[in-house]
């Protein structure tokens, strides 16, 4: 039987493995990848991933060479292969338009935020903090792909029993933190985020947790109608991985 070479390439991961027990394969800090296929365009025009939205996890899982569990990945750390999927597969240059203006951003150039690695202990994802309105102390974890998983299927069941219902930001911040006041128990979790979590620690909260979190930096500067620059968020658009959309 023929024998057909793939390129890979190996990507470097914002945590740095940090945060990943030792025995996970993740906590190298790098993953292989390989270059996009036939196979993955595949992927990409199927209808029913993109209509239920994990048209881009079923890209990633596919593209990732190395022996991992996907729902291990960190947030941040999807958020980086999904940039390096972009190059491996049709290359640096993403172009778009923003508010009626062509932009052309170089997607090699975005680095990994500056981490505080003091503040990480080796192989824990957990993280104490005190809340300053109130005092309680709290730890609470970087959410990974699994966890957001778990938080959008509740979010789903609660809609479904009452349609009314606006539960997201409780329902991430019991998924987030992981014991108050010493106690790890999931009801007195949940009972101190629907009653007692001021919307001022909650602000904090996740001022630091952006702080902390590992991730890409993907603030980019594009191009205004009036001929300035404006700072924003890199917007992912249809033709991010279909460019010829």
């Amino acid at each position: 039987m023929a024998e057909f070479k793939l390129p890979t390439e190996e990507i470097e991961l914002p945590s740095k493995g940090l945060l990943y027990p030792k025995e996970n394969p993740l906590s190298s800090g790098k993953i292989e990848m390989k270059y996009m296929t036939a196979k993955e365009e595949d992927i990409l025009t199927n209808q029913n991933y993109i209509r239920s939205g994990t048209v881009i996890d079923k890209l990633l899982k596919s593209l990732i060479i190395s022996d991992i569990n996907y729902d291990d990945l960190l947030v941040g750390d999807k958020n980086a292969i999904m940039i390096a999927a972009r190059v491996l597969s049709y290359g640096k240059d993403y172009e778009f338009t923003y508010e009626g203006e062509p932009q052309n951003i170089d997607l090699s150039l975005l680095e990994p935020k500056e981490l505080d690695e003091n503040l990480y202990e080796s192989g824990k994802n957990n993280f104490l903090f005190t809340l300053p309105n109130t005092d309680n102390k709290i730890t609470f974890k970087i959410l990974t792909h699994g966890d957001e998983k778990k938080i959008e299927q509740e979010i789903k069941g609660i809609k479904k029993i009452s349609k009314s219902s606006s539960n997201d930001v409780t329902t991430r911040f019991s998924h987030l933190i992981t014991s108050i006041n010493g106690s790890e128990e999931k009801k007195d979790i949940r009972e101190f985020v629907n009653n007692y979590l001021l919307a001022k620690d909650a602000r904090e909260l996740r001022k630091h947790y952006q702080t902390i979190s590992p991730d890409l930096d993907t603030k980019v500067y594009l191009n205004t109608s009036d001929g300035g620059e404006e700072e924003v968020e890199l917007p992912v658009g249809l033709n991010f991985f279909w460019p010829d959309a």
